[in-house]
């Protein structure tokens, strides 16, 4: 590909990415990310309006833009014993999704029968609502049921009595209700396979964003009833699933032996984390995994019985599990290193 047309991939990208946010000032931030001019910016956005990926309306000043839906699917069916997920991907959803490519094919599938299963076998709901929608810029996947609600079940059959609790233990992974038939790899996988990923049930949301690692955990004051989870990609993704399945496996036995635990969903509001007890509520079940890796991003400060706690006293008693940190900032990197000395 020339650098020519390279360019223009690149611009007509962004202005894709870009256009949800900034609807009315696209050109603007277009020109300027580029160091083009706005003439130029606008031929791109004519060939984008042109090949119906965009619509613009409004006059020239006050000219606004928007996605085109490409496609659009909406799914209701009943939860019974004998609904399939895999049925409902091969004969409703896959059909709709004929021109996308391979590997971003076999990411929707994974996470859309991953979400769906839990549906059919924990939600205790009634109906299952699902929605397809496709533009340029994104495919996105809607699982909506009516049912307890997620965080309800897996605090209702686990004992875990906060909830923000809940949202924690399903970021580690091997979290399930049913150890039985499940693994609790589901949600760990499908929330990062995706570059956006979304559960609201209850008044909580549980999100995580592929592109700059960032999660959210939010509480809000309107009470959603069931579960509602977002799955969100871009057509033209590169990521692949055997790759991310690969980072968290073992080397030598391939199973789930690694895990990513984003730190900051340890913390309740704008609280730090300084004692022991959170520590203690952080480090439940890392014995289920062979390498940890504690992802400090977007925590300030701890406390040094909070970081003694988990690099010095759980490492005495757990010598075969693996701790590592990443995106601590430096006062958060003092206090682990100083509980490391003290080992």
């Amino acid at each position: 590909m020339s650098k020519k047309n390279e360019q223009t991939k690149k611009i007509r990208a962004f202005l894709l990415e870009q256009i949800e946010k900034h609807p009315a000032d696209l050109t603007e931030i277009t020109a300027e990310k580029f160091k083009i001019s706005r003439q130029a910016i606008r031929k791109h956005i004519q060939a984008l309006i042109s090949n119906g990926s965009i619509t613009a309306a409004g006059a020239t000043r006050d000219r606004q833009y928007k996605l085109n839906l490409l496609t659009e699917l909406k799914v209701e069916v009943p939860i019974s014993q004998n609904l399939s997920e895999d049925a409902i991907w091969r004969e409703k959803i896959r059909p709709a999704l004929k021109d996308v490519p391979t590997n971003v094919i076999g990411i929707c599938q994974y996470g859309f029968t991953e979400m769906v299963n839990n549906v059919l076998d924990h939600s205790e709901g009634q109906n299952l609502l699902i929605y397809l929608r496709r533009t340029a810029a994104y495919l996105e996947i809607l699982v909506i049921d009516d049912g307890i609600g997620i965080f309800n079940k897996i605090s209702k059959i686990l004992g875990i009595d906060d909830k923000i609790n809940v949202i924690l233990e399903l970021a580690k992974g091997k979290l399930t209700t049913d150890p039985q038939r499940h693994t609790g790899e589901g949600i760990f996988f499908t929330s990062r396979v995706f570059d956006n990923f979304m559960i609201i049930s209850g008044n909580l949301t549980f999100a995580h964003t592929e592109a700059d690692n960032d999660w959210l955990l939010e509480e809000k004051e309107n009470i959603l009833e069931g579960t509602w989870v977002r799955l969100r990609i871009s057509p033209a993704s590169k990521r692949n699933l055997t790759d991310v399945f690969d980072k968290y496996a073992d080397n030598e036995e391939y199973g789930f032996s690694k895990t990513h635990i984003p730190v900051t969903l340890a913390r309740y509001g704008d609280e730090n984390l300084v004692s022991r007890s959170q520590a203690k509520r952080l480090l439940i079940r890392f014995e289920r995994f062979k390498e940890i890796i504690l992802d400090f991003s977007g925590v300030e400060m701890v406390g040094q019985a909070f970081a003694d706690e988990l690099f010095r006293v759980f490492q005495i008693d757990h010598p075969t599990v693996h701790i590592s940190y990443i995106n601590a900032n430096e006062q958060v990197e003092k206090m682990i290193l100083r509980a490391v000395s003290s080992s």
